[in-house]
């Protein structure tokens, strides 16, 4: 295979050999992995399984204890601006303003990125995510479920490369949820390479196109969505996690 390119076209996202660890605590131990532009990976797994800390690893917010990340051949440096403009990071931790309207919110954030046409862009974001009739209304009136649109906007703003998106569905609604999950598909579009951690199974397997199974930092299960054994993927999920919970 050619270097720099995965079996469907180059490669946008390479971790290699990440290791991430808290004094003798191994949050990620050992993960490798390369993602081709328009994969959406999703990656499940219990609580502790370090999913979070691999994430923040991806994003350029953690650095790791030993391995590295890649973004189209550029090595991880949370620190540069150009990197960063090539990342979008959505927690369930909106990081937007209150007491700003959704457009100022957005406003706010495409000036750091210095971008061009910015109000434009601004409109066609707020469209995209279903508030554009929102623009001016203080996102302190926002539900939580719109507060989470509005925050998905902000990630893909400047049109970023790669999308992280971490817990997305926390503390919504099925309603809620559901709304978000519509908007979320629209990033199947080919363009973006995306990485989602959830513990929403039906959800983010919806999503995927590649699933990964992280149990005590560690991938124990990687595969693309058309290899996944044909049975339940709930049962599925358990079984593995609970065979390397059992050998520990």
């Amino acid at each position: 295979m050619e270097a720099g390119k995965g079996p469907d076209g180059p490669v946008v996202l390479k971790a290699d050999g990440l290791v991430r660890e808290f004094g003798t605590f191994r949050a990620v131990d050992g993960i490798s992995f390369q993602l081709t532009s328009g994969t959406v990976m999703a990656v499940f797994g219990p609580n502790g399984a370090g999913k979070t800390s691999l994430l923040r690893i991806l994003a350029g917010e953690l650095q790791p204890t030993e391995g590295s990340v890649e973004v189209h051949g550029t090595g991880l440096n949370g620190g540069d601006q150009s990197w960063r403009a090539r990342v979008g990071v959505l927690s369930h931790q909106s990081f937007l303003y209150d007491h700003l309207t959704a457009q100022e919110n957005l406003l706010f954030y495409g000036r750091l990125f210095e971008l061009p046409n910015l109000k434009a862009t601004v409109a066609e974001r707020l469209e995209e995510v279903g508030l554009l009739g929102r623009a001016g209304s203080r996102v302190r009136t926002f539900s939580r479920g719109m507060r989470q649109r509005l925050a998905l906007a902000r990630t893909l703003l400047h049109d970023p490369d790669v999308v992280f998106l971490d817990e997305p569905y926390t503390g919504l609604d099925a309603h809620a949820a559901g709304l978000l999950n519509e908007v979320l598909a629209s990033l199947r579009d080919g363009r973006r390479t995306v990485v989602l951690v959830t513990h929403n199974l039906s959800k983010g397997l919806h999503l995927a196109d590649r699933v990964a199974i992280q149990v005590r930092g560690r991938f124990a299960y990687d595969a693309g969505i058309a290899e996944l054994p044909d049975e339940a993927f709930e049962g599925f999920y358990r079984r593995v996690v609970d065979s390397v919970e059992a050998g520990r």
